[in-house]
């Protein structure tokens, strides 16, 4: 799999009676078996505040890359995609569980992450060979 692009984002309010506003969406875009995919991640905005409860960062932003400070919301369909292989057959998720995000984020290897963004964000694709390799081995 070739790591492409990783973005987070705050959705907007479209309608007065949406609520929009209290989500945001984490996408991956990727290559496998010469096909580019995206996953989705939508995700309850509120959980950008406990950044420190499912990363070693104290808060938003979590580290920086060449050009942009990285957000969690720009790393968590990341996080899911290496976390459970089969989002791959995927193209969008919804995490609105404090637990069920923090199931993801257990294990993870953040330096190797960093080493992610670093690539994507020099516009070079990132080659991960295997999902265990992102994993904290205990």
């Amino acid at each position: 799999m070739q790591i492409v692009a990783c973005n987070g984002f705050e959705l907007e309010k479209e309608k007065s009676n949406s609520p929009e506003e209290f989500f945001n969406r984490s996408v991956i875009q990727y290559m496998k078996d010469g096909k580019e995919k995206t996953l989705n991640v939508l995700y309850l905005r509120y959980f950008d505040e406990m950044v420190s409860r499912f990363t070693p960062y104290p808060a938003n932003p979590i580290f920086k890359s060449f050009n942009r400070d990285i957000y969690l919301a720009d790393i968590i369909a990341m996080v899911c995609l290496l976390k459970d292989p089969s989002l791959i057959n995927r193209k969008r998720i919804y995490i609105n569980s404090e637990k069920e995000l923090a199931s993801y984020f257990e294990n993870i290897d953040f330096e190797k992450l960093e080493k992610v963004f670093i690539s994507i964000d020099q516009a070079k694709p990132y080659n991960i060979e295997s999902h265990v390799d992102y994993y904290i081995q205990s």
